[in-house]
């Protein structure tokens, strides 16, 4: 790696457009990589621990559980967790959102499921006065500018009873390096392999969100992940 790349590393790559946030991207291709996303958020994006330590937790204490999904993308991620928590006897309510109707065009396609697809945004839930015990995201804070990064997390304060979680990327030129290597062969079939290399370099590092929002806490996790948490009712 260069000491040009290596430099990149340094601050978010803000300006670059993914793929599949062209509103006139291939449609075949878009539709495809929203398929190819349950592989890879199964091997890096680490839900499974998150749900054993932190969600399951707060959702056994609640008679009538809920969760919401905020910019559920190719829908695996909250369909794995309705399972999970049927599978624990928790009688789960699952709801997820995207603003994006491919999105939502793309989940309708799929075998019917535990979960409620919705095209709309956490500030429309907020209008109709939803609230859940548990608030997610999964690789949803690169893809926000400063004012919609406030925007989802003061929406998720409202929305969130007991905690509010979003999983992103954490910017690493070793991460880089090896998800480069590990998506090539899937480089002409989906958007995969530029997309994914582009979030990446737009993700952040912990110190560069440690205060963002007050009652908000960021912290690392492997293998190249970061996580910011709010728990509704603790200390800042």
């Amino acid at each position: 790696m260069s000491g040009a790349t290596r430099t990149s590393f340094a601050r978010r790559e803000t300006d670059a457009l993914e793929l599949m946030d062209d509103p006139g991207c291939d449609a075949a291709l878009l539709d495809r990589t929203y398929g190819q996303f349950r592989v890879v958020n199964r091997l890096v994006a680490g839900w499974r621990r998150l749900y054993v330590d932190a969600l399951r937790p707060v959702l056994a204490a609640s008679s009538h559980p809920t969760l919401l999904d905020v910019g559920f993308g190719g829908g695996d991620v909250p369909r794995r967790l309705a399972r999970w928590a049927r599978a624990d006897g928790l009688d789960l309510v699952v709801t997820a959102i995207d603003p994006d109707e491919r999105a939502v065009a793309h989940v309708r396609r799929l075998p019917p499921g535990p979960v409620t697809y919705r095209r709309a945004s956490s500030t429309d839930l907020v209008a109709e006065g939803r609230r859940f015990d548990v608030v997610v995201s999964n690789h949803l804070l690169h893809h926000l500018d400063p004012a919609d990064l406030q925007r989802v997390l003061a929406d998720s304060e409202r929305l969130a009873t007991g905690l509010a979680l979003h999983n992103d990327l954490r910017r690493s030129a070793v991460a880089y390096a090896a998800y480069a290597v590990a998506t090539r062969p899937l480089a002409r079939s989906s958007f995969l392999h530029a997309d994914g290399l582009l979030s990446l370099r737009r993700s952040y590092r912990p110190d560069e969100l440690a205060g963002v929002r007050p009652g908000w806490t960021v912290r690392a996790a492997p293998p190249f992940r970061l996580l910011l948490e709010h728990v509704p009712g603790a200390a800042a």
